[in-house]
């Protein structure tokens, strides 16, 4: 028989960023709460929650920097999509996997991909963060409620305006994107330096926010107010309709299931696998796994003209062997005039004795897309994947306008190429296959009302449960055009302070419940 965990205050499905979110705002604002996280996947590394440009594992940090020095994030997977996972799950090396490997359908979305790991897409991502801006914002409580909630992101994540600083190259290149772009630009929207979860550090490596950044407790030894249980997959809600009393989980590598019971409940997964639990729980509201929405992604590159910039290759800052890019830049979407966000990571290229070659600059260009209840992910009433949970379909489509725009976006960027040096859009440009970005939103989408068209209401508690919470990408209710991460987060700030608000408490001897010190 396995080990069943005594009953907790808090359990949380899923050990990304969300979720570390969300435990340390109840550890903040119910001290002595009991909590248990709990994960399918298990450690990249010895070191839970780790983003792994910082895991002191060489070979596992190299690799990672090999794939994501392109800046573009279906590559953190490698160059191939990943083989169909065969035989038992527990054999599953942890990491990042298309869709399709877990046997999903994902034809309309073969770029589709989610992490197998413990903390999720928490260790793998870029870590950039720009603020959400225009249609991106769902502030339901008006913007004051909007900026305060902002800025406790910014803070869990550690967001830095200019981690990586700006080179005299960069500010050339800024100067440049300002001239095709700045006049298109809404008030304080002009091409700046890109805000990034990425800790300032004078020479070397520059340590990226990862889950256990956020939550330090993560790499503790488990004690009796928290727990972090990985490779514990959850495969069902167990509730009666109204209240969850916790869920039933299966230990991967034995195959044993269990519940483990739970005053409050919070899923923060991912946007594919959060509806998918629900779907699994027979918790159905007619938005679930609706509203599936991802910008097209357009990538590029160009190797910069520096004598049009009037810099010297030599004068180029070398960022080093722990570093990839010069600097991170970012061009701002601005609404109709100029709807793109663009990601500007610039590198230099060397021969193998170290002499310089090249500068280029990546220009990345997400363009957004319209929110259509008919994209979405399709669950199975009998079918299940490899993990045993409901076989997911894939339904998603551009539609003539989400066409259009891309087309617009073509141009964008080519002025923009051509600008920097010799671009030619057939050889330096490339609309990536759909799903490329990771950058999923809507499938549990928030709302003010119970109208059908949300699953939870704006702190993340499922309509109709009274103890049932969501966080993250999949609650997102709009039309994201840039990097998700900080918008997610906005929601894990949310439902914590829900959870805190509504008795996070420890069943050993009551204490006080009140704001999470996250604003302080």
């Amino acid at each position: 028989m396995p080990h069943v965990p005594p009953p907790v205050d808090v359990l949380i499905v899923g050990s990304g960023l969300m979720g570390a979110a969300v435990a340390r705002i109840v550890q903040e604002g119910s001290p002595g709460a009991r909590i248990r996280m709990i994960d399918g996947g298990v450690p990249i590394g010895d070191a839970p929650g780790q983003h792994l440009h910082d895991l002191a594992d060489e070979a596992v940090r190299r690799t990672y920097i090999e794939q994501a020095s392109p800046g573009i994030q279906s590559l953190y997977l490698g160059a191939q999509v990943t083989p169909p996972v065969s035989g038992e799950l527990r054999s599953v090396t942890p990491g990042m996997y298309h869709l399709s490997s877990f046997d999903e359908d994902a034809a309309e979305m073969p770029a589709s991909a989610f992490a197998w790991n413990a903390g999720g897409m928490g260790v793998h991502w870029t870590a950039a963060t720009p603020r959400p801006w225009g249609d991106e914002v769902f502030a339901f409580d008006g913007p004051d409620a909007w900026e305060r909630d902002l800025r406790d992101a910014e803070r869990l994540l550690g967001v830095h305006d200019a981690p990586f600083g700006i080179t005299n190259v960069g500010a050339r290149i800024l100067d440049v994107l300002d001239g095709v772009f700045g006049a298109a630009s809404a008030e304080g929207r002009r091409p700046r330096t890109m805000p990034m979860a990425v800790a300032p550090s004078v020479g070397g490596r520059l340590p990226r926010t990862g889950p256990n950044r956020i939550l330090p407790r993560m790499s503790a030894p488990d004690d009796d107010d928290f727990a972090l249980s990985t490779g514990t997959l959850a495969v069902a809600l167990v509730h009666d309709g109204a209240t969850v009393r916790g869920a039933r989980v299966r230990e991967v590598a034995t195959g044993e299931e269990y519940e483990i019971e739970a005053r409050t409940t919070v899923v923060a997964a991912d946007p594919i696998r959060t509806p998918q639990l629900l779907f699994a729980s027979g918790i159905r509201p007619p938005a679930l796994g609706r509203y599936l929405n991802e910008h097209a992604f357009l990538t590029g590159q160009v190797i910069a003209d520096l004598g049009r910039l009037d810099v010297a290759l030599d004068e180029i800052p070398d960022p080093g062997p722990d570093e990839w890019v010069a600097g991170s830049y970012w061009l701002p979407h601005s609404g109709p005039a100029q709807p793109f966000h663009g990601q500007i990571m610039d590198r230099l290229y060397f021969d193998e004795t170290g002499a310089r070659l090249a500068y280029s600059v990546g220009l990345s260009l997400y363009v957004p897309t319209r929110l259509d209840p008919d994209n979405r992910l399709v669950f199975d009433e009998t079918d299940r994947d490899v993990a045993g949970l409901p076989r997911i379909t894939v339904r998603f489509a551009h539609s003539e306008a989400d066409r259009a725009l891309i087309e617009q976006a073509v141009s964008a960027q080519r002025a923009a190429g051509e600008a920097l040096g010799d671009f030619r859009p057939e050889r330096d440009s490339a609309l990536l296959p759909a799903g490329s970005s990771l950058h999923f939103t809507g499938t549990a989408r928030s709302g003010p009302t119970d109208d059908g068209t949300s699953v939870c209401d704006p702190v993340g508690r499922v309509w109709g449960f009274s103890n049932l919470y969501l966080a993250g990408g999949a609650t997102v209710p709009t039309a994201v055009v840039g990097n998700s991460t900080l918008t997610g987060m906005v929601t894990a700030v949310r439902a914590g302070r829900a959870v805190v608000g509504g008795g996070a408490r420890s069943r050993r001897a009551p204490v006080a419940v009140g704001q999470s010190n996250i604003s302080r």
